[in-house]
């Protein structure tokens, strides 16, 4: 009986790291996201430039 706790233990320990790690990455991958999505949106939005040649 106790090899059976300590097993849920681990494993309830391991799943709580490995939470903590995707709740720590999604912050970083929602920053992306955004900044990607402004990006095409600076570029949509964006006047065209006008280029004269003088020559």
């Amino acid at each position: 009986m106790k090899k059976k706790a300590q097993s849920f233990i681990e494993y309830a320990l391991l799943l709580a790291v490995i939470s903590m790690a995707f709740m720590a990455m999604y912050t970083y991958v929602e920053r992306s996201a955004k900044a990607n999505l402004k990006l095409m949106e600076n570029k949509v939005n964006a006047e065209p430039e006008l280029r004269f040649k003088i020559w």
